[in-house]
């Protein structure tokens, strides 16, 4: 049997809406404008981004991982059985890849507050566990 396809993509979409929710509230709640304007105003940030419209490509990167991310949840389901706990490994790892060892080196190297590799890394690592989590409810063989 095949994967659903149709299902693998209305899940890593509904996960990127939620990754996306997810990522604001790590910008706006854990770190905060008012960090971002300090550091911008400090020089270590720039005022402008180098890349047009940053906001939207950051949302179709979201999109396009939470998507990935329903295909490894899909693929994971004849090995690790299909349900939440699956989910959650796969999230979990991906999460952990993406968001601590970078975000470790930020910490340790750089002179912005810790505050901010902290809620990168927590965007990354609680919302592929989130965005999997989404994916794996939706999917249906």
């Amino acid at each position: 049997m095949g994967l659903n396809r149709g299902r693998i993509w209305m899940g890593g979409l509904a996960g990127g809406v939620v990754w996306f929710l997810w990522s604001f509230v790590a910008g706006q709640v854990i770190i905060g404008n008012a960090r971002y304007q300090a550091a911008a105003d400090a020089g270590q940030f720039l005022k402008q981004s180098r890349y047009p419209f940053f906001l939207g490509q950051w949302i179709v990167i979201l999109f396009v991982v939470s998507i990935m991310l329903a295909h490894l949840y899909a693929w994971s389901r004849a090995t690790l059985g299909p349900g939440p706990k699956t989910a959650l490994k796969i999230g979990f790892l991906v999460g952990f890849a993406a968001g601590f060892p970078d975000n470790f080196a930020w910490a340790a190297w750089s002179p912005i507050e810790r505050m901010f590799p902290l809620g990168w890394m927590l965007d990354m690592w609680v919302g592929s566990i989130l965005a999997t989590l989404v994916a794996g409810w939706l999917y249906k063989d």
